[in-house]
This record gives structure tokens, C-alpha cells and sequence, in this order.
């Protein structure tokens, strides 16, 4: 059998190019032509994890299956190749550092000086072979966060040049990502960027394989000619990136541009089949032919970074390609909305969504935005924290519990309808102590969350401290809105719905996290159709 193939993705000129996207793309294309393929992503960054992260300095903290707080690219990952990620494909340098700087302290190391090269090194490459040791992976794509010339990422440069080295150039390719900038002024595409940074890689000591090149006009041929002679590539291994309307293009843009035949080439690997990209492409027909269109608003206090919801947005995407609707996601400042303005803010909207968070910034809103919901009767969604606000708006406003809340935001209150989970009681530290990852929940019957998924027994993944508290369950029950869905280990409520509505539902965990293109998630199907529904039905 043959060893498993390496792919090293970096980036150049500037950030946010896409690079998640490209690697994600690449590997759906190999996916396609049979390959058993999988994506990391190694951070720059000293924190172990995203997960103590704001969401403005980060976007959003994707968690996986196995209770790991990752970056959100592992979030594309998922959703392009439908296959589950986990802790292995997300390194951060803290977590090179911590692990290295624990064996120095067990004395591993035999009393040498701890250096960078070889020890830091060492432990990256250790980290980007494990995955495709441990998962027998045809091809490891690994992305290389940040921008090449950053100082924090030099340590991860280096360790590609050593396995360039040690693994051979056959077992091994390097794309380098850039932007070929438009002056309007000159009208011209302007390729001395691509050199420059070309030129960053070459005195680190790699020459980059393969060049994609963001851009937002069509490159010419003697474009390309100019950064295949400059760049030292063939022309063939210069590709075009252009803008496009949905990410989800550009694995069908990189089939065109035949990034993958390149890339197999490259490592001698065989092109045994066409790609098998039929369903990718009648999900991307449904995107751009919609048939009809929606208004959902998310309601949330990180609105200001799109990445902070970046999983709720592509779910709402998937979700409404399966209804054939464009949705028109709308982010609103749950800071924002009061009772003097809720009614003109949320009229025109035919769903609700309020977002996941933590802490009381923004709190009041969300409340509010729940009770206008429940009384006008529009389809409603509340996610983690979400649920969480449509409890409390309950037992304010129906059980009469006027200072109901969550001890989250205050410790003093009578009525502690959501409180910490009480193995967390004894917890001080923020990091890696809350509920994560996937736990089974047991979904009842005749209800509406059991016509979305079709089955009982479900598994979803969580990142929170905070439950429902069920010494209230009764009185909930009792007055209309029912627990749907009990996580049968623990008795914890886990989906809360609303009798008499025609879609109201809270979900502790992050649906998010499980939607991807070919398998878009049922709760955002069917939040989306009772969007619809309603609009339709306002005709």
C-alpha cells in the first residue's frame, strides 16, 4: 500500500483569502474521485484552543464530536466533506508548546537544551503524520494558518521544509494561496504580491508546488505566464481563484481549473475516476435557482463578525436549498432591540433565530425577542443559550415568575429557571470545564421536533455550563411548553417546544455543528419551512 500523501496549504499577501475554502474544495474533489482524505488545521496561535476566545478576535469556536473546541474552519471541513472531524485535526501552537514543555518537565528530553529546532519542530510533524498513521488517510491536506512572514508561524514553515525533506517530493505538495489585487486606477491585475510572498516561502527554504490565486477579473494567459516564470512553477500549477457567488462553487471552479488532476499528478497518485460531484451539483443549482424567498432574523450580540455564527449561516444556506428559498439572513444586535422598537424591527420577518452566547450583555433582548415570537405566532428557533432565553421568557411571562433567570447572569434571582449543572458548581476555571461535544438525547413522540428528524433517538453535540432547571419541569409542562427531548444518562432537558404554535422550538445543544451539504440538519429544514410556510401563507 502506499504511504499517505501530504498536502500543505499556506497563505500569502493577506488573510481571509480562503483558505479553509481551498483546502476544503481540494479535498471534496480527491473525496470525489474515491481518495479517503481528511483536513487539519495547524493555528499559530498560544492558546491551547479557541475555546476562551471572544468571538470578535476569532469568529465562532466550532466543537466536534469528541468535545474538542477547534477552529472554525474545521467547521467547513465537515460540511464540504460530510465526514467528522476531531481534536487531531486542530493544532494551536500553545498546545506544541504545552506538550513539549511537559516532557522537558518528565525529563524526556534527558536533560538537553529544549530548542525550537529540532524539539518544537519535531512535535509539529509528529502531530500532522499522526493523523494519516492513525486514520490510514490516502492524503492529509494540512492548512497552515496565518500569513507567510508572520514570526509565529516560522515554526510551522520550517516543519514543512524538514518533511518536504525527509518524505520526498513525490509524497509531498505545497499550494501557496495569494491575491493578484485589480488597480481600478490602472485597470490592471497586479502580480508583484504573488512574487513577493513566493519569494517569502523561497528563502524559508520551500518552493511552493502549486499557486491558486484569488482574484476578482478573469486572469489572462500572459498573467499566468508572468507568475509561472517569476514563481518558478509550471504554468499548468498556476490556478485561478475568482470571486464567486457562494463558497460552494468553488469546488466545481477548481474542477474547471483542474486543481485536482494537477495535484494527483503531482504525487503520483491515479485520477481513477471522474469526480462524483452530481449531488454537490444539484444542491449549488438549488442555491442559485431559488423559488422562492425568506426573511429570518438571528438575533445575537456578536453580529457585528459574520464568522461569529459562521455554522448557524451555512446550516440556514443548506437548509434553504433543501426548500428551494433564498433566505435572507438578517444579523440584529440583541442590544438593539427594546420594547419601543421590537414590533418595527421583527414585523417584516417570517423566523426568529436567537443565538447562542454567554454572559448578560445583550441578554434582555433576546428575551424580548422570544416573547414577540410566542405571541405573534412566527417560527421560532433558540439555540443553547437561545432555549435557554425562551425558559426564562416563560416563566416570566406565562408562569408569572417576574425575576425568573438564569444564575449565568444573576445569582440573586428567586426563580433560577436555568442553573449550573451541579458537577460544575466546584469549577473556577474557564477552559475545557464545560459540557462537550456529543451526547445521545431521547426525542418524544407527536412532537415537532420528532416529524424533523423522523427517529427517537438522536445524538447532538453541546458547549455550555447552564441547564434547564427541572424542579420547574412540571409547572412548563403544565402551562404549555413541554420537554421534547431528555438526554436518557443525566434526565437533563435537552429541546424545549411550545403547544398551540405553529413552530416554536428550543434545543439546548448546537444543531449547527451537524449540518452539512449532503446532509443538511432536519431542525433547520424544518425551521426554514415554517418560515416559508408563514410567508406563503401572507400571500
Amino acid at each position: 500500500m502506499s504511504p499517505t500523501k501530504f498536502i500543505f496549504v499556506t497563505g500569502g499577501v493577506t488573510s481571509s483569502l480562503g483558505k479553509g475554502i481551498i483546502s476544503s474544495s481540494l479535498a471534496k474533489l480527491l473525496q470525489a474521485r474515491g481518495y479517503r482524505v481528511t483536513i487539519q488545521k495547524l493555528d499559530p496561535y498560544i492558546n491551547v484552543d479557541p475555546g476562551t476566545l471572544n468571538p470578535y478576535e476569532h469568529g465562532e469556536c466550532y466543537v466536534t464530536e469528541d468535545g474538542a473546541e477547534t477552529d472554525l474552519d474545521l467547521g467547513h471541513y465537515e460540511r464540504f466533506l460530510n465526514v467528522p472531524t476531531s481534536q487531531a485535526n486542530n493544532v494551536t501552537t500553545g498546545r506544541i508548546y504545552q506538550s513539549v514543555i511537559n516532557k522537558e518537565r518528565r525529563g524526556d528530553y534527558l536533560g538537553k537544551t529544549v530548542q525550537v529546532i529540532p524539539h518544537i519542530t519535531d512535535e509539529i510533524k509528529r502531530r500532522i503524520k499522526l493523523l494519516g498513521q492513525k486514520h490510514k488517510f490516502d492524503v492529509v491536506i494540512t492548512e497552515i494558518g496565518g500569513t507567510v512572514g508572520d514570526i509565529e508561524s516560522l515554526p510551522y514553515i520550517e516543519a514543512v521544509r524538514q518533511l518536504k525533506w525527509e518524505l520526498g517530493v513525490s509524497n509531498t505538495l505545497v499550494i501557496h494561496l495569494t491575491l493578484v489585487p485589480f488597480l481600478a486606477a490602472s485597470g490592471e491585475l497586479k502580480t508583484k504580491p504573488t512574487q513577493h510572498s513566493v519569494k517569502a516561502l523561497l528563502e524559508n527554504g520551500i518552493q511552493p508546488d502549486v499557486l491558486v490565486l484569488r482574484t476578482e477579473k478573469t486572469l489572462s494567459e500572459d498573467i499566468r505566464q508572468k507568475v509561472a516564470l517569476f514563481c518558478n512553477v509550471n504554468i499548468d500549477s498556476v490556478i485561478e481563484s475568482i470571486d464567486v457567488s457562494t463558497i460552494y462553487e468553488v469546488p466545481l471552479r477548481m474542477r474547471r481549473e483542474k486543481l485536482d488532476i494537477t495535484v494527483l499528478k503531482k504525487l503520483r497518485l491515479r485520477a481513477n475516476q471522474e469526480p462524483q460531484l452530481e449531488r454537490w451539483e444539484a444542491f449549488v443549482n438549488r442555491l442559485k435557482n431559488p423559488k422562492h424567498r425568506v426573511k429570518i432574523a438571528l438575533v445575537g450580540k456578536y453580529v457585528e463578525l459574520k464568522d461569529s455564527y459562521m455554522s448557524i449561516m451555512e446550516s440556514v444556506v443548506h437548509a434553504g436549498a433543501v426548500n428551494e428559498c433564498e433566505v435572507q439572513l438578517d444579523r440584529i444586535h440583541s442590544e438593539d432591540v427594546n420594547e419601543g422598537n421590537i414590533r418595527s424591527l421583527l414585523h417584516s420577518y417570517h423566523g426568529l433565530l436567537v443565538a447562542p452566547g454567554f454572559g448578560h450583555r445583550g441578554i434582555e433582548g433576546k428575551i424580548l425577542t422570544v416573547q414577540y415570537a410566542r405571541e405573534e405566532k412566527i417560527p421560532f428557533l433558540g439555540i443553547c443559550l437561545g432555549m435557554q432565553c425562551a425558559v426564562i421568557e416563560f416563566a416570566r411571562n406565562v408562569l408569572g415568575y417576574k425575576d425568573a433567570h438564569s444564575t449565568e447572569m444573576t445569582r440573586k434571582t428567586r426563580h433560577p429557571v436555568i442553573d449550573l449543572m451541579e458537577e460544575q458548581k466546584g469549577v473556577t476555571e474557564k477552559g475545557g470545564t464545560m459540557r462537550l461535544g456529543s451526547y445521545p438525547c431521547v426525542v418524544k413522540g407527536k412532537s415537532l421536533v420528532y416529524k424533523a428528524y423522523g427517529m427517537k433517538e438522536i445524538s447532538e453535540r453541546h458547549r455550555h455550563r447552564y441547564e434547564f432547571n427541572d424542579k420547574y419541569l412540571e409547572e412548563f409542562e403544565q402551562a404549555g411548553m413541554k420537554a421534547v427531548g431528555i438526554n436518557p444518562d443525566n434526565d437533563l432537558v435537552e429541546i424545549m417546544e411550545l403547544n398551540g404554535h405553529p413552530w416554536f422550538v428550543g434545543v439546548q445543544f448546537h444543531p449547527e455543528y451537524r449540518s452539512t451539504v449532503e446532509n443538511p440538519h432536519p431542525l433547520f429544514v424544518h425551521f426554514v419551512k415554517a418560515a416559508l410556510d408563514l410567508e406563503l401563507g401572507g400571500k
